[in-house]
């Protein structure tokens, strides 16, 4: 009779082979969150954490399971300039909307409306100025009669803290047939100067923050092939421009 054979016994150890490829399962799954993780938004810093991260995890032979701390993963900081940067930005913005404000309820009070127009642009704040609300036809000279106008603007340009000002002028293409100008260009560019000089007779603006330039005929609004068109070209600009950029510099 065949002897039975005899189990083997059971000692109670547990195997523990599994541990292994669990341990690279993770590790894998740690490598992917930190690339998902860092190409999300990375910079020169960042990548240099990430580098480390990555040495220690490969190079160094270790596991997840063998390390005898977590492994920590960068976290990018928040740059603390950058919001102070756009919040000083966004408040400018807003200091340039109330000076247009205030510019249109000049216009709207003294019915000025078809003459005068504002609009924020990226340079700033543009205010345009028909030229016969200033000047007779041919003629760099401001008319008595709206003397007062460009008094009343230069109240409005007197801010806090200064800004830089352009006042510019423009003319159609009609050449100058005669007179004491002899071209666009010295036409355009004596009323811009004489704009700003009756301005200047304010003395709570900065001279300092005003320049002027005359462009002429070559940078027109409209096409010349009409007399309305024409007339919305000969006009006199003034750039309020920003305090600051929109990358949060200053603006110089």
């Amino acid at each position: 009779m065949p002897k039975k054979r005899k189990r083997k016994r059971d000692d109670g150890h547990v195997d523990e082979s599994w541990l292994l490829p669990y341990s690279d399962l993770l590790t894998l799954l740690l490598a992917l969150f930190i690339v998902l993780f860092a190409s999300s938004s990375i910079d020169e810093a960042k990548f240099s954490q990430i580098s480390s991260v990555f040495s220690e995890v490969f190079d160094g032979g270790k596991g997840v399971m063998d390390s005898s701390s977590p492994t920590t993963v960068p976290v990018p900081q928040e740059d603390a300039g950058a919001g102070n940067e756009n919040s000083s930005y966004l408040e400018d913005q807003r200091s340039l909307g109330e000076i247009q404000e205030n510019l249109e309820n000049y216009i709207a009070e003294n019915e000025l409306e078809g003459q005068f127009d504002t609009k924020l642009t990226e340079e700033g704040l543009l205010v345009t100025i028909r030229d016969s609300v200033l000047f007779n036809t041919g003629s760099a000279e401001i008319d008595t009669q709206y003397r007062s106008v460009a008094s009343d603007i230069a109240k409005l340009l007197v801010f806090e803290k200064p800004r830089q000002i352009v006042i510019a002028g423009h003319t159609d293409n009609v050449p100058m047939a005669s007179g004491q100008y002899k071209s666009n260009w010295e036409l355009s560019v004596m009323r811009a100067v004489n704009f700003l000089s009756i301005i200047a007779e304010n003395d709570k603006v900065d001279p300092m923050a005003f320049s002027a330039k005359g462009y002429g005929e070559f940078r027109p609004i409209a096409p010349n092939d009409t007399e309305a068109n024409r007339a919305k070209n000969r006009r006199v600009e003034v750039l309020i421009q920003p305090l600051v950029l929109k990358d949060g510099t200053a603006f110089e």
